[in-house]
């Protein structure tokens, strides 16, 4: 027959069910916080970085639409003076002198104007290839030193495209002015040639694109800058470290970008990167890009993140406290089972019946439980109750063995003086055993007190004296305290008769036996004390052999009251023998006091 083998199971790893659930319900509870923490904090950061996105995508059209209205302001300026007349009257017709001279004024006039009332643009002028010009407010002049072939802005205007934008740059075409700028220029058609014959340019300031950009920051770490279809850096809040080479924009993903577009960047040594969000003109293809410092937009990130961990560990206490709760409410009837058990095993099967009502498995288990205890308490009153019938009849048996054997023996006594003709001593013996029979089978009793045991044993003693005259004397010694104890009866009878048939009897002088009885903390101590021939060793040891009784080699009684006591009292009491060879023989008697059966 092979063994079941053991497997492995969950409940293995733990002494107890409650500990299994409070364990695994732990186990979901912080996974389930982690996995909330994870979505939270990551949705969180998308959110943010959403409405961040959106945010700097508004922000960076808005900028592009004002620059848009402003280009537009500034092409109806130039397109107004232009179309004018006066312009091309002064540059391409021949008219008198004092004509031209009065163009030459308006133009001037209508130039210092703008100039004065705009404080956004830096120069207004009218520029020939023949270096013919007018400037401002007419005292401004042509840097000598610039040839105007050389200029890109210049060229591209002259050779008839429409309308040239350029970046921001030093204007060093006019003498002794040289501003951050940016041009706008126009040619100006020739009616005489059908060609571009001068070149109308406004020099924007560039404090109007810095204030424009800078009145829409995202942020102390962020910044909008300007870029045209080619790359070049229109304007830039860090100009000079752009042209120092101390910094760098990421020119190429702006490009690649769509109109209005974003991208995010990772910089080095930094612990969050930079949000890119690109805004394209359709207008002067012009790019405003708004860069925005994520760590900036994600400021509120540590405490958004510990918020969500407190809370988090609020949730886990409750869902804890819930769990021990729910743990110790399922396992009770599997605990209070578990304490029923250890009662039954002690062999307490009072209250010990399992209630829970619920229903379920354990439930009836529980019944089932109930069903066995009971069971197996009425097995076991069913057996105590045989047993004490049996320890009774047992009981009773061996008293009965005592009466006949006594009786034997002290009717040998009277016919061995009834032979001898003791007629008196015949008729003495004869009513002390009727006496002694009459106490004897008047009380059914099991237990005595202790005083008439003694009395048994006194009368007993009263007719062997009678029998062996001279031969045998006895004292009796029981302590006062103890005569009103009661202890089964018949158990001193048997030993004093075995004394005498098998120590007096044989001994070649007067023998003496000595009843003695006192208390001993919580026992009754009873000796049978005799001088008679003793024992050997051989025989002591063989006092209690039920079949060496029997063969007449030791007393039946001895083996009798043994037994009678130890079935009575147990095993820790009864009868024990000290003797030597030619001394005699002690047999003391232990019981306990205050004995309830």
């Amino acid at each position: 027959m092979t063994g079941k083998k053991n497997h492995f199971t969950v409940l293995s790893l733990f002494k107890s069910v409650r500990a299994t659930m409070l364990c695994l319900f732990s186990l979901l509870i912080v996974i389930t916080m982690v996995i909330f923490l994870v979505i939270s904090v990551d949705y969180t950061k998308k959110t943010v970085l959403e409405n961040s996105t959106d945010y700097t995508s508004r922000l960076v059209r808005q900028v592009n639409r004002d620059i848009d209205s402003y280009i537009d302001y500034m092409e109806n300026i130039s397109s107004m003076i232009i179309q004018g007349g006066d312009v091309q009257k002064y540059l391409f017709m021949e008219m008198p002198k004092a004509d031209v001279q009065e163009a030459y004024s308006r133009i001037v006039t209508q130039f210092n104007t703008v100039v004065e009332t705009r404080q956004d643009i830096s120069n207004i002028a009218v520029v020939t290839p023949e270096r013919d010009y007018i400037i401002n407010n007419g005292m401004d002049a042509l840097n000598e030193n610039v040839s105007l072939q050389d200029v890109e802005w210049y060229k591209k205007a002259l050779e008839g495209e429409s309308r040239i934008i350029t970046s921001s740059h030093v204007q060093h075409v006019i003498r002794n002015n040289y501003k951050w700028v940016v041009t706008l220029s126009k040619g100006i058609r020739n009616p005489k040639t059908g060609k571009n014959g001068a070149v109308f340019f406004i020099d924007l300031n560039y404090k109007l694109l810095k204030d424009l950009c800078e009145n829409n920051s995202l942020g102390t770490n962020s910044y909008v800058f300007i870029m045209d279809e080619s790359g070049k850096i229109i304007y830039h809040p860090k100009q000079q470290l752009l042209y120092n080479g101390l910094k760098k924009e990421r020119t190429q993903e702006v490009l690649a970008c769509g109109y209005n577009g974003y991208f995010i960047t990772e910089e080095d040594g930094a612990d969050e990167g930079k949000l890119y969000t690109v805004s394209v003109s359709e207008k002067t293809g012009w790019r405003v890009v708004g860069v925005a410092d994520i760590s900036e937009l994600m400021k509120n990130k540590k405490e958004t993140e510990y918020l969500y961990m407190l809370t988090a560990a609020a949730l886990l206490c409750v869902a804890m406290l819930l769990a021990i709760f729910f743990a110790t409410a399922i396992t009770r009837p599997i605990k209070e089972l578990k304490d029923s058990m250890k009662e039954v095993e002690k062999g307490n099967f009072e209250n010990t019946d399992v209630v829970v009502g619920s229903g379920s498995e354990i439930d009836s288990l529980g019944n089932s439980f109930n069903l066995m205890t009971a069971r197996i308490r009425q097995l076991m009153e069913q057996n105590i109750y045989e047993q004490e019938e049996k320890r009774k009849s047992e009981m009773k048996a061996l008293r009965s063995q005592i009466n006949p054997h006594f009786l034997y023996n002290t009717l040998d006594s009277i016919i061995w003086m009834a032979e001898g003709g003791k007629n008196r001593e015949v008729v003495r013996m004869t009513s002390a055993l009727a006496r002694l029979l009459r106490q004897s089978i008047s009380n059914d009793n099991e237990r005595i007190p202790l005083e008439k045991e003694v009395d048994y044993a006194g009368s007993y003693l009263t007719i062997q004296k009678m029998r062996y005259k001279d031969k045998l004397e006895y004292e009796i010694e029981v302590a006062e305290d103890i005569k009103k104890e009661e202890i089964i009866n018949l158990i001193l009878q048997p030993l004093v008769e075995n004394a005498i048939y098998h120590g007096i009897k044989y001994k070649g002088s007067k023998g003496l036996i000595r009843i003695v009885g006192y208390g001993e903390e919580d026992n009754m101590i009873l000796k049978v004390i005799d001088n008679g021939i003793g024992m050997d060793e051989k025989t002591l040891q063989g006092i209690f052999d039920k079949s060496k009784a029997s063969e007449g080699k030791n007393g039946v009684g001895v083996y009798n009251v043994q037994t009678r006591i130890r079935l009575y009292y147990g095993a820790d009491y009864g009868l024990h023998f000290d003797s030597a060879l030619g001394e005699g023989t002690t047999v003391t008697i232990t019981v306990p006091r205050n004995f309830r059966e």
